[in-house]
Parts: C-alpha cells; sequence; structure tokens
C-alpha cells in the first residue's frame, strides 16, 4: 500500500496558497484493507474513506470508462492493479494531476508544474471530454486564477464537447452547485467568459448570453455593451467580497434588456419588470436556494428606482421599502442596496459616487423603522385603518429625519455671567 497526497493541495501548495484540506490516494490497497486499518467507508459509486482520525478522504486508485450521456454515464474500476498514473490521467487539468509521495517528492506524469509556471489551464487528455462537468470546472478555475490563460486545445475540445451536447445532460444541482463556487471567486466575470467563449453559456445561461452585443445609452453606458457591463458589475461585486445571493443579484439584474424590442435600443424602458417576470424560470431551471431566487427579483424590478432615489418624494421611498418588505426584513434590503451599487459602479469610464444614494436609503430605512407600529395600531379603530395609517407615521418620521439632517447641530451660545 502506497499513500499519495494529490490533486488541489498540491497545486495550491506550489502556487504558494494556502492549503485548507488534502485528498489522498491510495495504491495498491483493497476495500477490505482499508477496512481493517480504520477507515470509514463513503463513496456509493466507487471506494472512498474517511481517514479514522483526521476525516481527511482516501479514495483507491481508480480508472474510469464512459458508459453513456453526462455527468452520472460512467463506470468506476477500482483495484490494486491500478497505478497512481493511470489514477492521475483521468483528472481534468494538468495543474491537477499532481502528487507528492510520502516523502514530499513530486510526481508529474503529465506536465502540471510546467503549466502553473506558464500559467496555462490545460486539459490532461482526450478523457476530459467524457465529463461535461469539467467545463464548469475549467470555468470555475478561470474565476480562480485569472491570470491564466486556457489553452487552445483545451478551449477547442470545449468547445466540441457543447456542440455534441454533452451539457445539454448535465444536472441542474451539479451546474448550481459549479456556478455558485465560481461566482465567490476572485474573478467570476471570468467564468461567464469562458463559458461564452466554448459556447456554454448559451445552454446554461441563454439570457445572460443573450445580452452581449445588446447597446445601451452611452450616457449612462460608456461601455455600451449590456454584457460587458453585467461582468464589469459583477467584478465589483467580488472586489466588495459580496456573498452569494448579491452576486447572482448582480448577475441577473439586467436580464430584462434581452427581451427589449430591437427598434427601441439603446433605450430599455421597463427592463425591470420584463427582468422580474424572467428570473423565477431561471432559478427554478438552475434550483437556486430561495434567498438567491428573491435577492435576484427583488434587484431586478426595483434598482431602477433605488438609482433614482435622490429624486423621490419620502413617500414614494416609503412606499419602495414596503414593497420590498425592508420594515421586517432590512438585512435582504441592504443586500439590494449593495447590488445596485454594482450596477451603478460596473460602468468603466464613468466615474458614480453613489455613496450618497445609498446613505439616503439607509436613513430612510432608520427613520421608517422607528415608527412603533403596534402603538399606531392600538389608535386604529378598524383594522383596515391600519396600513395607511403606518404609511403615513413612516413618511412624517423620514420627513422629519431629513429637516434635522437639513437643520444641522444646534450651536449652544456661551452662558452669560448672569447664567454662571
Amino acid at each position: 500500500m502506497k499513500i499519495y497526497c494529490v490533486g488541489g493541495a498540491v497545486r495550491d501548495e506550489l502556487l504558494g496558497r494556502p492549503v485548507s484540506d488534502r485528498d489522498w490516494v491510495v495504491v495498491g490497497a483493497t476495500p477490505e484493507e482499508m477496512l481493517e486499518r480504520g477507515f470509514l467507508p463513503v463513496g456509493k459509486d466507487f471506494p472512498v474513506f474517511l481517514h479514522p482520525q483526521t476525516k481527511e478522504e482516501y479514495a483507491l486508485a481508480r480508472t474510469e470508462r464512459k458508459t453513456g450521456r453526462g455527468y452520472h454515464g460512467f463506470a468506476f474500476h477500482a483495484s490494486p492493479e491500478v497505478t497512481l498514473e493511470e489514477d492521475l490521467a483521468r483528472r481534468d487539468l494538468t495543474i491537477n494531476a499532481m502528487a507528492r509521495d510520502e516523502t514530499g517528492r513530486l510526481i508529474d506524469p503529465y506536465g502540471g508544474l510546467e503549466d502553473l509556471r506558464r500559467k496555462v489551464l490545460r486539459h490532461v487528455s482526450p478523457a476530459f471530454a467524457e465529463d461535461p462537468v469539467r467545463i464548469l470546472r475549467v470555468a470555475r478555475f478561470s474565476a480562480r486564477l485569472p491570470d491564466f490563460t486556457l489553452a487552445p486545445e483545451t478551449l477547442a475540445l470545449m468547445r466540441r464537447m457543447v456542440e455534441e451536447g454533452e451539457v445539454d445532460h448535465l444536472v441542474p444541482e451539479r451546474v448550481w452547485q459549479e456556478l455558485a463556487r465560481g461566482l465567490m471567486e476572485p474573478r467570476p466575470d471570468r467564468m461567464i467568459e469562458v463559458l461564452r467563449a466554448c459556447g456554454a453559456l448559451a445552454r446554461l445561461l441563454p439570457e445572460i448570453d443573450t445580452l452581449f452585443g445588446i447597446p445601451q445609452p452611452p450616457n449612462h453606458h460608456p461601455e455600451i455593451d449590456t454584457g460587458v457591463h453585467v461582468l464589469a458589475a459583477l467584478r465589483v461585486a467580488a472586489e466588495r467580497a459580496l456573498p452569494l445571493p448579491t452576486r447572482f443579484a448582480v448577475l441577473l439584474h439586467d436580464v430584462g434588456k434581452g427581451r427589449t424590442p430591437p427598434e427601441l435600443w439603446p433605450h430599455h424602458y421597463g427592463h425591470e419588470a420584463r427582468g422580474a417576470a424572467l428570473i423565477p424560470s431561471i432559478c427554478a431551471r438552475l434550483r437556486t436556494p430561495v434567498e438567491c431566487r428573491e435577492l435576484a427579483v427583488l434587484t431586478a424590478r426595483e434598482h431602477g428606482l433605488i438609482h433614482r432615489g435622490p429624486r423621490l418624494r419620502p413617500a414614494t421611498r416609503v412606499r419602495v421599502l414596503e414593497r420590498c418588505d425592508a420594515l421586517r426584513r432590512p438585512e435582504r434590503f441592504l443586500q439590494l442596496l449593495d447590488a445596485c451599487a454594482c450596477d451603478a459602479l460596473g460602468r468603466p469610464g464613468l466615474h458614480v459616487d453613489y455613496a450618497p444614494v445609498a446613505t439616503l436609503w439607509r436613513d430612510t430605512l432608520e427613520a421608517a423603522r422607528s415608527v412603533d407600529a403596534g402603538a399606531i395600531a392600538r389608535t386604529c379603530a378598524e383594522r383596515s385603518q391600519i396600513p395607511a395609517r403606518l404609511h403615513e407615521a413612516r413618511v412624517a418620521a423620514v420627513k422629519a429625519r431629513e429637516r434635522r439632517k437639513e437643520n444641522g447641530p444646534v450651536a449652544l451660545s456661551s452662558p452669560t455671567a448672569k447664567d454662571a
């Protein structure tokens, strides 16, 4: 029995990145031997075990054979005769197909170290084409390692896989898993670019793919292209280290522009409502978490009004808060403001100071939430009167707060001799 550290831990160590967990491959062992040593079985399709102390994964060396379409169309073979090189050959990229033995010696049969030095993402073998999930993984690694380039032959292979329909057989849960992980990488826009370059974006997120080439008014969007704007806004979201629901909302905030009739270009009147109507079906297709769907719908529907906040009357702003359920869910409304800030700042060539807009909405929310809803309700003779009375009280609170801000602090005069 020989044990090797493999994959991401070896890659990240060579890149000088922190290693959070390690995966291990065991060569020359049987499942029975692993159980005798106290390892706990967890693999369903092939023998994978948890170390009894560290709980790290140890997989028996294996080979695989394509038996059908999609992610699940594989037969796996694990036996003591399978070599380390055969196990590494089934991996996706050369930089993920390296190993270290128990002495620390690097085993690199497919040139992963050289590709690390050259900053290239390259597939290990033609077997890459057998697993469509690898298209998503390469796109995700492009987002994690944005200074790496994709080898032309790997991009060509990915395009051929898309043309042959492999991507169409991916299960929604795995698509969302890889998309979500890619959105949380340092450059999620690179993931979208790679998916678009190989044709997979048109299959997986056609609503985003169609945005490229759609013009916007240059006075508001110097970048003009809607798709380019979405990627720039996504970069801002990553730079601000925003959570997944906010990044997903930024990705989808302008999908309604893809449904604007071309004769109306570059204007997109009503794209907010069109986008909000599209997003539930996108989320159902991807099976996204509820919080991602809700924030994405909210952002698509409201971002235009949020941007116009300084030009809206207090009563209108309070109605926006009520429509967004911001009084009960203020944290989600603050996420909406973050997404809108990314939209405003994601306009290359246009300097925007969004802080005053965000501050105005936060102040409005704070003032509206200061109203004692229970006290208002107790003054109403009928329950039907409560919503209108609450709205009036919230508007009054917002106006009062704004008057105080306009007047500023009252200067205190120095005491006179009589006062002293």
